[in-house]
């Protein structure tokens, strides 16, 4: 069991706590309860990154759009690609602030599209949107918070060519924008927060790993312990 217990930690990347650990050891048909995890992982030194105490950068002075808070908090969607999410986050990369834009799809929490750069920009996020596989014409909201970066010509008449309504956050509410903020938390603890980056390329390098690692291996509670991919997947199946 320690072997188990040990394996799946390193597989997750030392990220996982009792909780996924005993998910995954149930998928290789172990039982086992999560007080037992945690003996085991004391012993063995195991510690999750989730232990260390993060900090919480201020926020940038909010944009004034008139734009709505159209998404109103329902975060769960049932179909693919009906609202995308998305933030920005700062990454240090040679003693220099750099900056990486994700795109989430509020469907199944996947990572749709990416982007990293010196500034925290309209053309940071641009180049997010430019990543996304798939017809941007099937997505039907894009929401983020009021962050002066998403208040551009650029990003709203990409929005706009492709028939994307908009939403923004209420004024000095991260709630409204709840997913995109943990998804955040999540990149900062799992990913930034363990390696240094000498340039912006092997920081998109790293960060291409880790997204793929983050939608096909790692699993999400709110999925019910499922990957993005296996959530898609599974809905597809369903739908057959």
């Amino acid at each position: 069991m320690t072997g188990d217990v040990i394996e799946i930690f390193r597989r997750s990347r030392d990220n996982y706590g009792t909780r996924k650990i005993k998910v995954e050891l149930q998928r290789i048909r172990k039982r086992v309860s999560r007080r037992r995890i945690g003996r085991i992982m004391n012993e063995q030194g195991l510690v999750s990154s989730y232990t260390v105490a993060q900090f919480k950068p201020k926020r940038s002075n909010p944009n004034e759009s008139t734009v709505k808070n159209e998404l109103n908090r329902e975060f769960r969607q049932e179909k693919e690609l009906s609202v995308i999410v998305s933030d920005l986050t700062y990454v240090r990369v040679q003693n220099k602030w750099n900056y990486v834009c994700v795109f989430v799809d509020l469907f199944n929490r996947e990572i749709i599209g990416h982007s990293v750069g010196e500034r925290k920009d309209a053309d940071l996020v641009a180049r997010a949107i430019a990543t996304i596989p798939a017809d941007l014409r099937r997505v039907g909201m894009f929401h983020t918070d009021r962050g002066s970066e998403f208040n551009n010509k650029l990003v709203s008449d990409t929005l706009r060519s492709f028939g994307i309504r908009r939403s923004l956050s209420d004024k000095g509410c991260p709630y409204d924008n709840a997913v995109s903020e943990a998804t955040y938390k999540v990149l900062k603890i799992e990913f930034v927060k363990k390696q240094t980056f000498p340039n912006l390329t092997v920081l998109d390098r790293e960060l291409r790993d880790y997204i793929h690692w983050f939608n096909n291996i790692r699993i999400h509670g709110t999925l019910g312990y499922l990957t993005p991919k296996e959530y898609k997947k599974r809905d597809l199946l369903k739908n057959v």
